[in-house]
């Protein structure tokens, strides 16, 4: 039986021709994208700065700062709940890290305690302090929210109150009656001063207060 084997020798395979390359070195470069994560990052480290800043502008001449927490709060009550304030307060929602580094080394920074979840900010620029947290109060009623979205805390005049303290800001005095509880108090016998003097210090330093107040301004204006 015959067998058959393939040849020992196979032909030389003729080489491939040679490319040129005379492409340019620009054209093989990779082509440059914009750097949107830095630009973003950019805008983004402006924007915080820019929060810092107003929260330290909304800090002069404010007497009482507030946390509120707004979580499930949506923006149309958030905008119900700024257009009932009076005035003289502000309602700024801020996240907890810039308002931390805006009160750094200030009396407000007792209240880093409550820098947690989602909160607005309340400044209230005027002594009248319960009437600047009455409206919302009212919204809490109104859209029964008590236990959910309540105050988290506060500062007035260097001291931290917390949700369980409110009723001791919601209750402080108005000028006016500070004015008339010590003028009724000077002007009527020794005991009513007595009485005065004997009441919770807080009512005590609000009306020496305001008196000392009253004086500078009759003293300023003679």
């Amino acid at each position: 039986m015959e067998t058959s084997f393939l040849p020992t020798t196979l032909p030389t395979a003729k080489p491939l021709p040679a490319f040129r390359t005379h492409i340019g070195a620009a054209s093989i470069r990779p082509q440059q994208r914009p750097r949107r994560s830095t630009i973003r990052a950019a805008i983004t480290r402006g924007r915080k700065e820019e929060t810092v800043a107003t929260v330290r502008e909304q800090l002069e001449g404010c007497y009482l700062l507030a946390g509120i927490k707004y979580e499930g709060l949506t923006v149309k009550q958030l905008q119900g709940i700024r257009d009932a304030l009076p005035e003289t307060c502000s309602l700024l929602v801020a996240k907890n890290t810039l308002v931390g580094k805006a009160i750094e080394g200030t009396t407000w920074e007792a209240l880093k305690p409550c820098m947690k979840g989602m909160n607005a900010w309340l400044f209230v620029h005027t002594e009248e302090v319960p009437t600047a947290l009455k409206p919302y109060r009212a919204f809490q009623k109104e859209e029964r929210v008590e236990e959910t979205n309540d105050f988290v805390g506060a500062v007035f005049e260097g001291k931290f109150y917390g949700p369980g303290d409110f009723k001791t800001l919601e209750t402080m005095p108005s000028r006016a009656e500070v004015y008339a509880t010590l003028l009724g108090a000077l002007q009527g016998p020794a005991t009513s001063l007595v009485a005065t003097l004997q009441a919770p210090a807080r009512d005590v330093v609000a009306v020496l207060s305001a008196y000392v107040r009253k004086l500078e301004e009759e003293a300023g204006a003679a």
